[in-house]
């Protein structure tokens, strides 16, 4: 496939995560500037973290004046579901060469949902294209927002609902567009099942490690009928 044809269905591809990540990038540039960080504060963090959730929990840290063990601390936390999505693109991600850096430093929960599902397999280079497009989403949405704070009066009250917008849209593009639905649901009731016994607080990793399992077991049983259909 030509850089061309790669370049056009990479844009197609990240089109939905183009519409959330312009208005979340946005919403976060709002309320950077709203604690007093600039343009250059919102360029940098989405340049060089580029994590949403991460950076919305960051301001209140950096207007806090939280200790770096603490944001080292709270992003091991907040950002452990990365660990679970960097283990199952091994496979996918091994053979690319001088790629496999920004790859890894740009899987979020958006690109991992666009390359993860994928019913064919693209080039190292589509899964680039993928990943860049949607950085600079990212980064577009923050910087706009910071400059548009900058020069008018916004109230930053209930923008960062955002995030938990553009998870919905993302699920419901993976789900309209997949024809096997059995991780979303694996995905939906490990998340429910832990959010209950766990609590809202403290839900999110055994959700991951619960996820993880119910994966693992539904792809050893896949591969044992495959095996048996096979033999």
């Amino acid at each position: 496939m030509s850089l061309q044809e790669e370049i056009k269905n990479a844009l197609k591809a990240t089109f939905p995560v183009f519409s959330g990540y312009i208005v979340l990038g946005f919403g976060f540039g709002i309320v950077l500037h709203s604690k007093g960080f600039g343009i250059l504060w919102a360029l940098c963090m989405s340049l060089f973290i580029y994590a949403g959730s991460m950076q919305y929990v960051a301001i209140d840290l950096l207007s806090g004046g939280a200790s770096v063990i603490t944001m080292a601390i709270t992003t091991v936390l907040v950002n452990a579901r990365h660990l679970f999505y960097g283990i199952s693109m091994i496979d996918k991600y091994k053979k690319s060469g001088k790629l496999k850096p920004y790859l890894i430093f740009a899987l979020t929960d958006e690109t991992y949902s666009l390359v993860c599902t994928e019913e064919e397999e693209n080039s190292h280079r589509y899964h680039f294209l993928v990943s860049l497009f949607n950085h600079i989403y990212w980064v577009s949405g923050s910087v706009i927002g910071a400059a548009v704070g900058s020069a008018f009066d916004f109230a930053p009250k209930g923008i960062d609902f955002a995030l938990t917008a553009l998870f919905v849209t993302v699920f419901v593009e993976q789900w309209m567009t997949s024809k096997d639905h059995a991780a979303a649901i694996i995905g939906i009731l490990s998340s429910v099942f832990c959010l209950i016994v766990f609590g809202a607080d403290s839900f999110l990793i055994p959700a991951m490690l619960l996820i993880t399992l119910m994966l693992t077991a539904l792809r050893f049983i896949r591969k044992r009928k495959g095996e048996k259909a096979d033999a």
